[in-house]
């Protein structure tokens, strides 16, 4: 029988005043007997309109009517026909703009929760299925792949079936990218992204890491090495911030730094090598999904208060709605309409606050929201003893530095062709943030799929 409740099955959490002081993970997860009356809301539409608001093309009714059947594993295996991290999407992807948007059921209620069900799939097959992987014979072709984030995984993994040999160089001393530096283990588990990424070595694929491209090697000394083609999915790692006054005391952060010291680095346990200063009262300059994951860790390491200060109002955050729903639930404070001038700080250099104006929404700016303009005589004080700026990030120099007929825009970005990745390059291919500036796990994933056929037919095209 089909179920027609009007709501999503909920998913077990846990309780705010809890998990506010710790780093395990808040969602726990469906049950098999949840999973399977969730499925059950599904109405296996005849046009699928889902499948076209999933950038990896996961077959959605499909895997949801086995889940339907109790047909677990063939549910996860249908899935990773076309999205190689499903545990990962299943936690992160902003499923409510994209899969779930199109669900016929979100018309007259809330849309079938098909990041769940995902989550759901990925997390069964990882305790029940003992997965084997078959390499694929070699074609004796290489190719580099700069970057370990999604983009670089998907694209490695798309590869390394196609038979050609694929070495991916991570800056960083461990693999994963946004997703072991940025993503907080509260919302998605490193030991999760770990097991995906062992998948891949399982498959042939290698992992050069502490390899700065631009530094150890450049674009050009990799041909040299033999590499046929090379995709860049280097990300988004260069923090922006305001250029106020005092953005240089002890105590203020970029929200890359910070989450970096936290999560890729540990610096939330009591013996980890990195420090964190653990403030009492936080600032966090930003309205993101980045600002919040600043936000619900600082909380975490103990803060007294936590302030979200955005200069725009509630209905402009761009934040995912669960994401400021969780920061609300664990107490973080929202300073809406507000914006910082000055970081105020002691004659040690340390911060003691943040000078602010508020703000009034007039006409709408190029994208669309309205331009946040100064309130006069507004200014004020929010006393706190940490600053972290959230406001954006940019491509690292390294890359476009070190290749000069690498085409790249205003902000940075390498240009690519969006549909193929090709750069202006030869036998250069591109995707992800390093491309489009920080934007979701998904798409960066579709990027580099794509960026892998168009690599495949490249090559295949030279003889």
């Amino acid at each position: 029988m089909p179920n027609m409740s009007l709501k999503k099955v909920p998913i077990p959490e846990q309780d705010p005043q809890v998990r506010n002081k710790n780093f395990d993970e808040v969602a726990l997860g469906y049950t098999e007997e949840m999973a399977i009356e969730e499925a059950k809301r599904c109405l296996n539409c005849k046009h699928k309109p889902c499948i076209a608001g999933c950038p990896v093309n996961v077959q959605i009714p499909e895997f949801i009517s086995l889940i339907a059947e109790g047909k677990f594993a063939e549910a996860y295996e249908t899935i990773i026909q076309t999205n190689s991290l499903p545990a990962v999407c299943g936690r992160v992807c902003p499923q409510e703009t994209q899969c779930e948007q199109r669900c016929v059921r979100g018309i007259k209620g809330e849309p079938v929760a098909i990041g769940r069900l995902e989550r759901f799939a990925a997390d069964w097959a990882m305790k029940h299925l003992e997965k084997t992987y078959e390499k694929t014979p070699r074609n004796g072709k290489k190719v580099a792949v700069i970057g370990s984030g999604p983009s670089g995984l998907s694209c490695a993994g798309d590869l390394i079936k196609m038979g050609y040999d694929v070495t991916i160089f991570e800056a960083f001393h461990t693999a994963g990218g946004v997703l072991v530096y940025g993503i907080p283990e509260f919302r998605l588990p490193k030991a999760l992204v770990q097991k995906e990424i062992d998948g891949l070595l399982a498959q042939g694929v290698e992992i050069r890491t502490n390899m700065v491209i631009g530094k150890t090697f450049t674009i050009d000394e990799l041909f040299q090495e033999g590499y046929s083609a090379v995709f860049i999915g280097s990300g988004a790692g260069l923090p922006n911030f305001m250029n106020i006054p005092g953005e240089n005391l002890n105590g203020v952060y970029s929200a890359n730094e910070f989450l970096t010291r936290i999560n890729l680095m540990k610096a939330y346990k009591n013996d980890a090598d990195t420090p964190i200063k653990r403030g009492k009262t936080v600032a966090v300059v930003g309205g993101g999904n980045v600002a919040m994951d600043a936000a619900r860790s600082a909380i975490r390491l103990g803060a007294d208060k936590v302030y979200i200060v955005y200069r725009r109002s509630e209905k402009e955050l761009p934040a995912r709605l669960e994401e400021i729903h969780h920061a609300k639930e664990e107490g973080i404070i929202f300073k809406f309409l507000t914006n910082p001038i000055r970081i105020l700080g002691d004659e040690n250099g340390w911060v003691t606050g943040l000078e602010c104006v508020e703000m009034e929404l007039g006409e709408p700016d190029a994208s669309g929201r309205r331009r946040p303009v100064v309130k006069e005589g507004s200014q004020h004080i929010l006393e706190v003893d940490t600053v972290i700026i959230s406001i954006g990030t940019s491509p690292n120099p390294l890359i476009r530095g070190t290749t000069p007929d690498l085409e790249t825009n205003q902000w940075g970005c390498i240009v690519a062709d969006e549909q193929t990745g090709q750069t202006s390059k030869e036998g250069v291919f591109a995707g992800g943030d390093a491309v489009t500036g920080a934007a979701t796990v998904i798409l960066a994933m579709g990027a580099g799929k794509a960026a892998a056929k168009a690599i495949d037919e490249y090559i295949k095209s030279k003889g």
